[in-house]
């Protein structure tokens, strides 16, 4: 072998090296980039989404030209209403070299809806509050001296908008202005949606820890350490918080920061669950969905759905809807426990579900929205979101 050749196989395994250690970090695992996609978010009868962009921060130095949207959608009949676009211009929001002048504004987390305004958390960094009535909107850098992407959705309490950031912190900003009002230093990157109880708001973070925060300040009230990177959306129900970890257990802690139990599973919890008269319906990425005892972590069953879950199931009358990312939906009956079939879409998931008033919408990574019935399963409407 001549000198350049073994010179070009060098830099190639080099490559190869590079791409597996961003590709799988640290002991948990954890992938670079995100799973999933936004999900929808419903208010007076109508369905604001951001359409899945193709993940942004790729490996490669080609940068995709992509331009993210927030879609307004009647609930009723599936017409397009409206769309906003969302500006794309600005420094990278944290790659991997060979950064582009411009961002793709990448949607993961929900919208979030308040009064008027619709609350979008990109990619890029920026968090974004949109008219529904007059489609003025108003943008900000979350955090201006370093704009670092944000992965999870905001949650807005009162006139207070709350989200997680990968450069680490936790921030409330203020719903009107943008402007912020506190902001806490994890000791690693926030993927997590916040659930916010009461006064408290819980979020997990890369460094292992679940965050129990004082939600009018900011200050530490405590935190719970894990064995994973905890990056799911927390459920709280009867004073217990429910999250998981990428040490592939569900753990129940209480709202004093004290263990009540955790439950083992093949790998990891990525969605949020959901909670229905004391069962925890909890997916997993290694295809079943578990049902456990709320109070003691029992196991009351499982099932396979045959795929990875990284959709967050919802509760629609008396089931909880569930799907996999193969496409398949399917309906716990919360009465029996039972599962059924409701739907083969045959398209990927991974976006997290919505409901309202017995319908359940999906969005999948073929960009399609479906409605479907939530008893029978029937495909009310379905349009192209691109």
């Amino acid at each position: 072998m001549n000198v350049r050749n073994n010179m070009a196989l060098k830099v190639c395994l080099a490559l190869i090296l590079l791409l597996v250690g961003l590709t799988f970090f640290g002991c948990a695992g954890i992938r670079s980039s995100p799973e999933g996609g936004s999900g929808g978010v419903v208010a007076d009868g109508v369905l604001f989404l951001c359409p899945t962009l193709k993940q942004a921060g790729g490996f490669g130095c080609t940068s995709p030209q992509l331009e993210g949207k927030l879609v307004a959608v009647d609930t009723s009949n599936g017409n397009r209403l409206w769309e906003v676009s969302l500006e794309a211009s600005g420094p990278s929001g944290g790659g991997y070299g060979c950064a582009p002048s411009t961002t793709p504004v990448a949607i993961y987390g929900n919208p979030a809806v308040a009064g008027d305004l619709v609350y979008i958390a990109a990619y890029n960094g920026r968090i974004y509050a949109i008219s529904a009535s007059t489609r003025l909107s108003q943008d900000k850098y979350v955090n201006e001296a370093n704009p670092q992407p944000v992965i999870g959705g905001p949650v807005v309490v009162g006139d207070r908008l709350y989200l997680g950031s990968a450069d680490g912190n936790v921030y409330a900003l203020n719903g009107a202005s943008l402007e912020e009002e506190w902001e806490f230093k994890t000791g690693g990157k926030v993927w997590s949606t916040p659930a916010i109880e009461d006064d408290t708001l819980y979020i997990g973070s890369f460094d292992k820890k679940l965050y129990a925060l004082d939600a009018s300040d900011g200050t530490e009230k405590w935190d719970f350490e894990t064995e994973g990177a905890i990056i799911s959306t927390p459920l709280v129900y009867d004073n217990i918080v429910y999250f998981g970890s990428f040490d592939r257990h569900l753990y129940a802690v209480d709202t004093g920061g004290s263990l009540k139990w955790k439950f083992p599973a093949d790998s990891w919890f990525w969605a949020k669950p959901v909670v229905y008269d004391d069962i925890i319906y909890a997916p997993c990425l290694d295809g079943k969905a578990y049902l456990l005892n709320a109070e003691s972590g029992d196991k009351i069953n499982e099932f396979d759905l045959g795929s990875p879950i990284s959709s967050s199931p919802v509760l629609a009358g008396s089931s909880v809807v569930i799907v996999s990312e193969e496409g398949k939906v399917y309906a716990i009956d919360t009465g029996s426990n039972q599962l059924r079939l409701l739907s083969e879409l045959g398209e990927m998931v991974r976006a997290p579900l919505c409901t309202s008033e017995g319908v359940v919408y999906v969005y999948t990574g073929s960009q399609n929205l479906y409605a479907l019935d939530a008893e029978s399963g029937a495909t009310l409407w379905s349009i192209a979101i691109k």
